[in-house]
């Protein structure tokens, strides 16, 4: 009886550690729809804001408009209260970017924003010792940091394989959002910005499996010895 006893409480808690994965992944955390409207309006402002055609640009330019400055305000007041977001919400407004024909380059900023602010949240003194230490400690804590990160904020994982570091994103904000897989350029622009802070060094980062590709969850593998190299 206790066997089978332990075997049912064995069988309840991997219930409910699915029930609570499966209730992550249909939230995101606020900071990520936060990245990609922080992103649409960097880009969409230009360097040199003359007064005189500010109306005129907020109609012409989506990340001017006060509808995007309203919900960049209701995201980040979330992001200070630690509060999660419908993720059906933050991959309609990856479709939105999907549509512009400059959505590289808006991906690619929103997943440097998610880094840059994510890689605030770690202490200061930890951040400095990360890139003072000798790499023998300091890349097993920098992975641990990146790990933590890629949960919280991307809903994904963290694995090192031999001299390389694999993200895995399970469900994708951005797959299929814009042609090809110009929206999967998010997340390895997310790896490659915290790598880089976290180690000092910017190496390759390679899309190694995509969803949309039919190839299983969407995948990304950096070259730790490059970052090694790079630092």
């Amino acid at each position: 009886m206790e066997v089978i006893h332990a075997t049912n409480d064995s069988s309840l808690e991997n219930g409910i550690a699915a029930s609570q994965l499966s209730e992550m992944l249909a939230t995101v955390d606020a900071l990520l729809p936060l990245s990609l409207l922080e992103a649409v309006r960097n880009v969409d402002t230009p360097e040199e804001l003359d007064s005189e055609f500010v109306d005129e640009l907020r109609n012409k330019r989506l990340g001017l408009s006060d509808t995007v400055y309203l919900q960049i305000k209701r995201y980040a007041d979330a992001v200070r209260r630690r509060q999660r977001t419908a993720h059906d919400e933050a991959v309609a407004l990856a479709r939105l970017i999907g549509r512009r024909p400059d959505a590289e380059a808006v991906f690619r900023a929103a997943g440097r924003y998610l880094a840059r602010e994510s890689y605030k949240t770690i202490n200061p003194f930890t951040r400095r010792m990360l890139r003072l230490l000798p790499s023998v400690i300091a890349r097993p804590l920098a992975l641990r940091r990146t790990r933590a990160i890629a949960v919280r904020y991307a809903n994904g994982s963290v694995r090192r394989v031999g001299g390389y570091v694999l993200l895995e994103v399970p469900r994708s904000v951005t797959l299929n959002t814009a042609p090809g897989s110009i929206g999967c350029a998010y997340y390895e622009a997310m790896l490659r910005e915290i790598l880089g802070l976290l180690v000092g060094g910017i190496g390759s980062v390679d899309h190694v499996h995509c969803a949309g590709r039919l190839e299983g969850t969407c995948e990304w593998r950096a070259d730790w010895k490059t970052f090694e190299a790079s630092a």
